[in-house]
C-alpha cells in the first residue's frame, strides 16, 4: 500500500512535462489499481505488490512513449 502512495504522486507529478488530458487517465489507472489493492489487502498480499509494479510500469510506458513519440520533455 505503501508503494501505492508513492505511485499517487509520481502520478501526479506527471503534469510537469505530460499534459493534463494524459494525467487524469493516469490518476483514474491509478484509482483503480488502489481499489483493487484495498480489497486484496488482507486476503491475497502479494498481489498489492503486483498492483504497485504494474502501476510503476503503466508510468513508466506513458513517460517514455510520451517522451520518445510526443516529444514531452521536463
Amino acid at each position: 500500500m505503501g508503494a501505492l502512495a508513492c505511485l499517487l504522486f509520481l502520478y501526479a507529478a506527471s503534469l510537469r512535462f505530460a499534459p493534463w488530458w494524459i494525467v487524469v487517465p493516469l490518476l483514474i489507472v491509478w484509482l483503480v489499481l488502489f481499489v483493487l489493492a484495498c480489497r486484496w489487502f488482507t486476503s491475497h498480499p502479494r498481489r498489492v505488490l503486483g498492483a504497485a509494479a504494474t502501476g510503476l510500469g503503466v508510468w513508466l510506458l506513458v513517460a517514455v512513449l510520451g517522451g520518445i513519440v510526443l516529444g514531452w520533455s521536463a
